[in-house]
């Protein structure tokens, strides 16, 4: 089997329910096409490069997975004529990182940004 890195883009005015729908659609297909499911992030709402379907945002979700082709043409083959997602993409790897999660971190970094700033507007400087 093959491992791969399988990403979705889902449009920004879903609920929580509605991802999970989605997660679990794909992740039963997944299974009933031979293909085992490593790890699903949710990497939330992010903006987008471009405007896709006249969308600025969209819903991130990225599977860790390990499948044949089959597996693959057929999770491909789905999202296709699914209305609901705006992009995906699928990537084969040699081995996961299951360790980091970058936009978690990502998270903490513009937290971190913000206080900085707030910090800087309150800085009083004396002039002689």
């Amino acid at each position: 089997m093959n491992l791969y890195e399988h990403t979705i883009i889902a449009k920004q005015n879903f609920t929580k329910s509605q991802l999970d729908t989605i997660k679990n659609k794909y992740t039963n297909l997944i299974k009933k096409n031979n293909g085992e499911l490593i790890k699903i992030e949710d990497w939330g709402l992010l903006n987008l490069s471009y405007k896709i379907a006249k969308n600025r945002k969209g819903n991130y979700l990225h599977f860790k997975l390990k499948g044949n082709g089959i597996t693959i043409y057929e999770l491909e083959k789905n999202e296709k004529i699914d209305n609901n997602l705006l992009r995906f993409l699928t990537v084969k790897v040699k081995k996961f990182d299951l360790e980091k999660n970058y936009f978690s971190e990502e998270k903490e970094k513009n937290k971190w940004r913000k206080i900085l700033k707030e910090k800087k507007k309150n800085k009083v400087i004396l002039i002689n």
